[in-house]
This record gives structure tokens, sequence and C-alpha cells, in this order.
């Protein structure tokens, strides 16, 4: 069954007559419709799934789904409770609130605290442990504006706690440029989230995945075959 993001791109797909050009280089190529690299550098054979405490609910900026650098993509093939949804300022879809209004699941707004009100900033879990209820980690998708837009004109989302993460490490993620370091792409941002959940091993997983991904992404771009025995291919199957 295609996971949230994948039905959200066949959405955008449907709906969008504006899409912009989103593959770099001419002619357009053809891209596997699962893992969105080309067939000669496919990587579906090598998906983990990893069930998970916490959840993934993915906000995303209008085109961001239809981007094959996403990696949004790559948290929803790890994590199986991950949600995805289609952000505009002037409609909201239902089952956002309904998702949020869950007593299952105590949100977090991830994003910089110095963006927030101080007493909305957490930097750890406390409201979720002390309930007792699964924490899900709503993640802003979209360049860096873009989430900033998200967070400002979102009013839905200002009763919720700002979960501000504080990585000692810079980005690895090498796919699209970023003049800030601590910028980090949104599968990082959902492997620190895990990790911070006691998710080691999803967020683990969901790094390494990221890593081949971004290798069989850029192979692909400059036309050299992957190569499946390197660190990145070796860690992945050694967390599978």
């Amino acid at each position: 069954m295609p996971h949230a993001v994948s039905r959200l791109r066949a959405a955008c797909l449907a709906h969008s007559d504006t899409r912009p050009y989103l593959d770099r280089g001419s002619p357009r190529k053809e891209r596997c419709t699962d893992c969105r690299l080309p067939p000669s550098h496919c990587m579906c054979a090598l998906r983990p799934v990893v069930p998970t405490r916490a959840a993934l609910c993915l906000i995303m900026a209008e085109f961001e789904p239809l981007k094959p650098s996403n990696t949004g993509w790559l948290i929803a093939d790890v994590v199986p409770d991950t949600y995805a949804f289609s952000w505009s300022r002037t409609a909201v879809d239902s089952g956002l609130p309904a998702l949020l209004d869950d007593p299952q699941w105590q949100p977090y707004l991830v994003f910089p605290g110095e963006f927030a009100a101080p007493e909305r900033v957490q930097t750890d879990l406390a409201c979720a442990t002390a309930e007792h209820r699964r924490p899900l980690f709503v993640l802003l998708d979209g360049t860096w504006s873009e989430a900033r837009k998200i967070f400002r004109k979102s009013p839905y989302l200002d009763r919720f706690p700002v979960l501000s993460l504080q990585p000692e490490q810079l980005s690895r993620y090498r796919l699209r440029r970023s003049t800030h370091g601590h910028h980090f792409c949104t599968s990082e941002v959902a492997a620190l989230c895990l990790a911070l959940a006691g998710d080691l091993h999803a967020a683990q997983t969901l790094e390494a995945y990221l890593d081949v991904f971004s290798n069989r992404y850029l192979s692909a771009r400059q036309s050299v075959a992957p190569d499946t025995e390197d660190a990145e291919h070796q860690r992945l199957r050694a967390l599978a």
C-alpha cells in the first residue's frame, strides 16, 4: 500500500496543472515511482521498515512532494506511523486537526526555539512522558523560507509546544544547497526526533537510508553506477 507521502504526491499530480519543472537537466529522466531514482539506481530492494513508538507528521509546502530530492519520502519509507498533509494558508485538510486532537498523541511542533514565545519552547519530551502519550513530531517540510511561512501562518499549531533541537553535529545533506551547516533536511530532523524519543534503531536506520539515497541520487546525476559496497550501503545492511 502506498505510504502517506506517496499518496500526497499522487494527489498533487492529479490536481496541479502548474507544477514547476523539478528535475535537473534535460531531458526529464525516467524515475522509479517508488524511490524516485532512475531505474539504474533504484533502491527499493533496500527499503527498511522500522516500527516506532513515536510518529511523524509532515506538513509539506505545495510542491515539496513532487521534488525527487525530497527526504520526507524517506521518513515515510522507514517509519510506518508517518502522516503527510499539504499546507495551504486558506484551507486545512480535515485529517490534520483530527490527527492532532487524537488523545494517543502528544504533538510537538519541531522548529528553532528563537522563533517561538519562550513559554512554548521545550528541549525534551517531558509532557509526553508525564502523560504516557506517544510523541507526534510535526515537521514543516519545505525550503527554509517556506517552513518559516508555515510556522507563522498556521494558527492551529500555536497551542502545541515547540521542540527546539540542539544537535551537536552539522548537516551531512548534499542534495540541496544551504549556506548554514546547522540547517538540517527533513529526514535528518526526523532522525534526531526519533533518537530523542528513544527510537534509536529507527533513527540510525533513517540516517543510513538517507546516506544511501544521497549517494545513489548523486551518482545517478553523474551517470556513475552505484557503489553497493561503500560504507553507507554496508551500514544500512548492518542495521537491517
